[in-house]
């Protein structure tokens, strides 16, 4: 590196564990076909979040992706200061390969890493029987994580709790990072005395709340009650279903969820998936309330200064609600007759908003204990961040395919078009490789990738201009 590269660098580089930067424009063909969203679009509201408060004037911070390559370990000790890891509920079972990828890239670090936010997900009783079998692989990860910070930053009292049990001692509860968006302000207000048949209402909720929980039947209901309901997706299979009609993941099975296209919900379209964290708050900013199980998709109405009210399935969205005193209830629990008029009567902001500037405090505090300024105490309050991202054309909430018209296939055979030239180009050069190299294997056939990108949705596009 020469003297003027060294002058040039930034005081502090942040890498940064996220789907995405901020600042990356994705057309919605290709964001859902690379998953920038990490499966479930609540990750983009946590991880923006954490970009923006990260990013002061003498930091950078550098989106990694999500997905852990060990061997990278080498260029990020070199090239990097610290390593920082939003996280939510990662204590599960079904990431516990992802978490030992994460631990072994750990481990090979020398610089230091902290993580805001992870949690532990165990059923509404706080039992953590169910996460016996990965206790190790829990330590492993703790373990190295301490190792090269202070503290471990935690969601909750549950996820406090389960790690001092292991024998850990430096954990700290420090909520999500997505609710310190705008630092210690958080104006969340009722802007109309109660609900009515003309209010603008937002519903979410899993496939597992639909199915399992009785959210399907809440749903209905206020369907049937409120013309002005939206529902809002997060999986990728959700906004698959929207943008393509994709039916081949198994989420598609549950009928009963307004992503899916035999939903009445669907048709009228009444349901929305958003690709990027911006677009999603300013829609909510439109509506009157919002609820459901998804706890991300009811703080980006509260970030919008909507009311909002989840309706908690589990220990990682009752531990969060209750450290920032979110509006909820338990699922399981639920009226037989549940009106989310109720629901907004009942919605008391006030520990939310008058507690908000205090757990601020105490997440900066944590920070600065790892070493990591903020830009609401060091910096201009994320005002360049805003502006920066104001300059921006984000593309909108994805909605339903319900037109075969020109327009609404333009842009899908477009960027069809587009990743069958790009695949002819990769065939090619691999033939050329092969004929270089006789005693080669046989690459993997790009034609069989080609059917799977391609051939699918053009197959459901000439299918739906039937109907």
């Amino acid at each position: 590196m020469s003297p003027r590269d060294h002058q040039a660098r930034p005081a502090q580089r942040i890498l940064l564990r996220s789907g995405k930067s901020p600042y990356d424009v994705f057309s919605v063909e290709e964001a859902l076909h690379q998953d920038v969203i990490a499966t479930n679009s609540g990750n983009l509201i946590f991880s923006d979040a954490a970009h923006k408060i990260l990013e002061t004037p003498g930091t950078e911070v550098v989106s990694n992706g999500v997905r852990t390559d060990v061997s990278a370990a080498e260029r990020i000790n070199e090239e990097y200061d610290v390593f920082v890891v939003p996280l939510a509920n990662a204590f599960r079972p079904s990431f516990e390969g992802q978490l030992k990828r994460l631990t072994r890239l750990i481990r090979r670090l020398r610089i230091p890493v902290v993580v805001l936010g992870v949690g532990a997900q165990a059923g509404l009783s706080y039992n953590a029987e169910r996460l016996k079998p990965m206790e190790e692989s829990v330590r492993d990860f703790v373990s190295a994580v301490l190792e090269r910070s202070a503290s471990i930053g935690v969601r909750g009292e549950f996820t406090e709790k389960y790690l001092r049990d292991l024998g850990f001692h430096d954990v700290e509860v420090i909520g999500c990072p997505s609710l310190f968006l705008y630092g210690d302000r958080l104006p969340v207000d009722k802007r109309v005395p109660e609900l009515t048949a003309g209010s603008r209402i937002a519903v979410n909720g899993s496939h597992s709340a639909v199915q399992k929980q009785g959210l399907g039947k809440v749903i209905d209901r206020a369907h049937a009650r409120y013309p002005h309901l939206t529902f809002i997706g997060q999986n990728l299979s959700d906004a698959r279903q929207l943008h393509w009609r994709d039916l081949t993941h198994p989420n598609a099975a549950v009928t009963a969820i307004p992503t899916h296209p035999d939903h009445p919900m669907y048709r009228e379209d009444k349901v929305r998936v958003y690709v990027d964290p911006v677009t999603w708050i300013d829609d909510l900013r439109g509506y009157d309330f919002s609820f459901g199980s998804r706890i991300h998709g009811n703080i980006a109405a509260l970030l919008a200064g909507t009311p909002a009210t989840v309706l908690c399935g589990d220990s990682r969205t009752l531990e969060l609600c209750r450290y920032f005193e979110i509006p909820h209830r338990r699922i399981d629990k639920l009226p037989e007759d549940l009106d989310p008029a109720r629901l907004y009567e009942e919605a008391d902001l006030t520990g939310l908003t008058g507690g908000h500037a205090e757990r601020f405090e105490r997440f900066a505090a944590f920070l600065g204990r790892n070493g990591l300024e903020n830009t609401f105490t060091h910096g201009d309050g994320g005002a360049a961040f805003e502006a920066r991202m104001g300059k921006l054309s984000f593309p909108a909430g994805i909605r339903p395919w319900n037109d075969a018209d020109l327009a609404s296939l333009t842009s899908r055979f477009g960027w069809m078009q587009t990743r069958l030239a790009e695949l002819s180009l990769d065939n090619d050069r691999l033939r050329r490789e092969l004929e270089r190299t006789a005693t080669a294997p046989a690459p993997t056939s790009v034609y069989r990738k080609a059917r799977r990108v391609v051939a699918r949705p053009i197959r459901r596009a000439l299918q739906t201009g039937r109907q």
